[in-house]
């Protein structure tokens, strides 16, 4: 059965520019190339979970412009719900990105309509998110906004998993108290709970703790090549990411989340399998170029999955 999942999130327009390194302050150096995609993270997070074959819905804003009219055209393409993604009076948002020649990233991003999104558009989405089976948001929207939509799925029993990116120091006491899960990487989880970012298990555990403290119960946080560790119901444990050549981190993060949406249960158990599937979604997406179109399908994860057991076991 398919996982209905409601993403409450950003949609920008990215502009990536391919670079040697990022200038120095007052530097100014050579653009190699330039591209320009779709973006954003709710839109990157409900194109993953689509494409690993969930019913999604995605909570949004864009502006009255031809981006706007582009990206509700791309999302129904992709057979995501663009019922509530509203038009506002101002330009769609953008993001610009610097591309490294080693793989890694530097974003700067223009909120534009996704900064107009109010808890009115959402109380319009109320029927959608009160059906469904996951509510995912990330922090590039107002937090009113996400407060309301939370809110609406934790009386309707639908689980909460909210992605704190950009970085934080401090959620919302509203957004805290309907979060059944939380899934920052290092850098943002050592924001939220006023550590240093690590990666050690020891450390990790004591940061989970902070977290527990602040009224976040489960956590998982993303390492990047230091893997994935989870504390969640109690269930503790640092799991490995699948080894691959990085192309370009972009959307890596998003794939993993918008996986994750789509393979969990409510009870959030199996919670190995559905991490494993969902590194493994995002080691695809950062073997490859660009956002959007490096997201893979689930047939490509299934079939990946597949080889990787059998060469485990040769």
């Amino acid at each position: 059965m398919k996982n209905r999942v409601v993403v409450i999130g950003s949609l920008n327009i990215d502009t990536i520019q391919m670079i040697d390194r990022l200038p120095n302050q007052g530097e100014t150096i050579t653009i190699n190339n330039q591209a320009s995609t779709f973006g954003g993270k709710g839109a990157n997070q409900a194109i993953a979970a689509a494409r690993q074959g969930a019913e999604v819905t995605l909570i949004g804003a864009v502006g009255n412009d031809d981006r706007g009219r582009a990206f509700k055209q791309l999302l129904a393409d992709e057979g995501i719900s663009t019922d509530y993604i509203f038009t506002k009076k101002i330009f769609t948002g953008s993001a610009t990105i610097m591309l490294e020649n080693d793989g890694h990233n530097t974003i700067m991003v223009y909120g534009g309509a996704n900064m107009h999104l109010t808890s009115a558009d959402i109380e319009q989405a109320h029927d959608v998110i009160a059906n469904a089976d996951i509510v995912v948001a990330q922090l590039e929207v107002p937090e009113e906004a996400i407060a309301t939509s939370f809110r609406i799925a934790q009386q309707h029993n639908s689980l909460t998993i909210l992605n704190p990116a950009p970085i934080t120091s401090k959620l919302d006491a509203n957004i805290i108290s309907n979060t059944d899960l939380i899934i920052p990487n290092e850098t943002e989880a050592a924001a939220l709970a006023h550590v240093k970012p690590t990666t050690k298990t020891e450390e990790l555990a004591q940061l989970a703790e902070k977290l527990n403290n602040i009224g976040l119960p489960n956590v998982i946080v993303t390492l990047g090549d230091a893997g994935i560790y989870y504390h969640v119901k109690g269930s503790v444990d640092t799991i490995p990411i699948f080894q691959v050549n990085t192309v370009d981190t972009t959307a890596a993060g998003d794939t993993f989340i918008g996986t994750f949406a789509a393979n969990v249960q409510r009870d959030m158990s199996d919670l190995p399998r559905i991490i494993k599937r969902s590194c493994f979604a995002s080691s695809l997406t950062v073997s490859r170029s660009g956002a959007l179109v490096s997201i893979p399908t689930k047939q490509e994860v299934d079939d990946g999955l597949l080889t990787s057991a059998v060469g485990s076991e040769s």
